[in-house]
C-alpha cells in the first residue's frame, strides 16, 4: 500500500514527542509475528506478497534510509547490502532486489532482521529523544508501518492457505456463526456540488490531497456490505458462467485462472467452507462476503440491477460519521456480521467503481518520497474504509487505498450503489 505525505509537510517544525508513538506501532509490527515460526516467515506464496521476514526488514529500512542517514548525525547503517535487499520499488534510491523472488532470500535470517529492528529503533530513539528530527517524515514511517502490518495479516492467510494442512495463525479469532443477515436498505445519497479529500491538520498521504468540488448526482447507496449468502445466490445463478455480467478483462480472467467463488471459499461434505486466519471453519451466510477482486463485485453489481459507488459518493456518505468498526484492534482478523449500523469502516475494504487518479490540482511530494503513490495512478482501481486487518488510528474518511482489478488476496467486499430513481 503506497504511502506519501501531504503538500508541504516536510516544512512544519518538529516539536512533537514521537517516541511513544513509534514504540506502540513498531511493537504491534512484532506482535503479528508471535503466532509464525521462522519458516512461515521466509517464505513467499506468490509475486504479490512478501514474507513476513521482509516487511519486518522494509519497515526498518524506511526509518533507516529516509529518516536517520538524513537526520542522524554519525548514524552507521546496520549492513551495507541492505539498502539493496529491502527497497521496495523507490527507483530514485537505486535498484532493488527482484519483488517475485523476496522468498528465495533464506539469509539473511529472521534473527539477523530482528537484531536489524533493534538496532534502529534504538538509533531512532536516540533521534527522537533529541527532539531533532524530520517530524513528517517519522510520521510517514509510523503510517507505512502500519500498512505494512495490515500486509503482514494478508501475506500470511495466503501463504497459510496453501498448506493442505490448513494451519491456524491464531486460534479463537473467528466467533460463533451469526445466522442470517437483516435486510438491506438504502441511504439516500446528498447530491450537488460537495467537497472531498483531506481537511484539517494532522496526517494524510498526499494522495487524498488537494481538497476539491465534486458534483454528485441523487443516489442511494446500501446501508451494509453484500453477505456470503447473498453472494451464494450470485453463484447459484450461474454468476461465473454468465459473460453478460462481466467486463470483458474481468472474463477472460474468471476463465483463465477458472475463478468459481471467492478466494478461501471451498467445499467440504457438500456444504459451503471458508479459510480464516483462526483455521477453516464453515462458512456463514450472515457475514461480509470478502477477498472478492473488483471484476467480482463489479459483475455482482450488474447482476442485483445495480453498480459500485464512486468514491466520491463513499466519501460524502461517510463524512459525517465515526470512523469506528471491526479493525485489527477486536483480534477477530476477519468480517464481522452486520449489528445494525452501516459498517462503513473496518471489516472489508470496500471496491468504488472510481479509477485511482490524482485529484484536480494533485502534485506529489519532491524527491523519492513522490514515487510511493503518483506512480501507481494507473490500472488500479480505489478502497475506502478499512478491514478488519487495518489499525483504527490508521484510517480516515478520506483514505484512499487502490489495487488492481484482479486483486483478491486483500480484505475486499462489496457495497452496491444506485442512482436515486433506479433504487428498489
Amino acid at each position: 500500500m503506497p504511502t506519501t505525505t501531504g503538500p508541504d509537510a516536510s516544512a512544519r517544525p518538529a516539536v512533537r514527542n514521537l517516541v511513544q508513538p513509534y514504540r506502540t506501532a513498531r511493537e504491534a509490527t512484532t506482535r503479528l509475528t508471535a503466532p509464525l515460526a521462522p519458516e512461515d516467515m521466509t517464505v513467499q506464496a506468490m509475486p504479490d506478497a512478501s514474507p513476513v521476514k521482509w516487511h519486518l526488514a522494509h519497515t526498518t529500512w524506511f526509518f533507516e534510509t529516509f529518516v536517520l542517514k538524513h537526520a542522524a548525525r554519525g548514524y552507521r547503517p546496520f549492513h551495507p547490502s541492505f539498502e539493496y535487499l529491502f527497497n521496495s520499488y523507490y527507483n530514485a534510491l537505486g535498484p532493488q532486489w527482484y519483488r517475485p523472488h523476496r522468498g528465495l532470500l533464506t539469509r539473511p535470517t529472521v534473527a539477523e532482521i530482528l537484531n536489524y529492528r533493534a538496532h534502529v529503533d534504538a538509533a531512532m530513539e536516540r533521534l527522537l529523544e533529541s527532539g531533532s528530527f524530520p517530524e513528517a517524515i517519522v510520521d510517514l514511517g509510523l503510517h507505512h508501518e502500519q500498512q505494512h502490518q495490515e500486509l503482514i495479516l494478508t501475506d500470511v492467510k495466503y501463504l497459510l492457505s496453501q498448506n493442505p494442512l490448513r494451519p491456524v495463525y491464531r486460534e479463537g479469532a473467528v466467533v460463533a456463526e451469526a445466522g442470517a443477515a437483516r435486510a438491506q436498505g438504502w441511504i439516500d445519497g446528498t447530491p450537488g456540488i460537495r467537497a472531498m479529500g483531506y481537511a484539517g491538520p494532522g496526517f494524510a498521504f498526499d494522495n487524498e490531497y488537494p481538497r476539491h468540488d465534486e458534483l454528485i448526482r441523487p443516489f442511494q447507496m446500501a446501508d451494509r456490505l453484500v453477505t456470503n449468502g447473498e453472494y451464494r445466490a450470485f453463484i447459484a445463478d450461474g454468476g461465473y458462467q454468465r459473460p453478460e455480467l462481466w467486463l470483458s478483462d474481468g472474463w477472460t480472467t474468471v476463465r483463465e485462472r477458472r475463478w468459481e467463488a471467492p478466494l478461501y471459499w471451498a467445499e467440504q461434505d457438500g456444504a459451503p467452507w471458508i479459510y480464516t486466519l483462526a483455521g477453516f471453519r464453515p462458512l456463514d451466510d450472515g457475514e461480509p462476503v470478502c477477498h472478492v477482486s473488483f471484476y467480482e463485485a463489479d459483475a455482482y453489481a450488474r447482476w442485483s440491477r445495480a453498480r459500485l459507488p464512486t468514491e466520491a459518493e463513499w466519501e460524502v456518505t461517510a463524512a459525517d460519521r465515526p470512523v469506528a468498526g471491526n479493525f485489527v484492534e477486536s483480534g477477530r482478523f476477519h468480517p464481522a456480521p452486520s449489528d445494525g449500523g452501516t459498517q462503513l469502516f473496518g471489516d472489508v475494504w470496500e471496491w468504488t467503481g472510481s479509477p485511482y487518479l490524482a485529484y484536480p490540482g494533485y502534485r506529489p511530494v519532491e524527491g523519492a518520497l513522490g514515487e510511493y503513490n503518483a506512480k501507481f495512478m494507473c490500472n488500479q482501481f480505489v478502497l475506502r474504509g478499512g478491514s478488519c486487518a487495518t489499525p483504527a488510528s490508521h484510517i480516515r474518511v478520506s483514505y484512499r487505498n487502490f489495487f488492481p482489478p484482479d486483486a483478491r488476496w486483500q480484505f475486499s467486499g462489496i457495497r452496491l450503489a444506485t442512482d436515486a430513481q433506479n433504487s428498489a
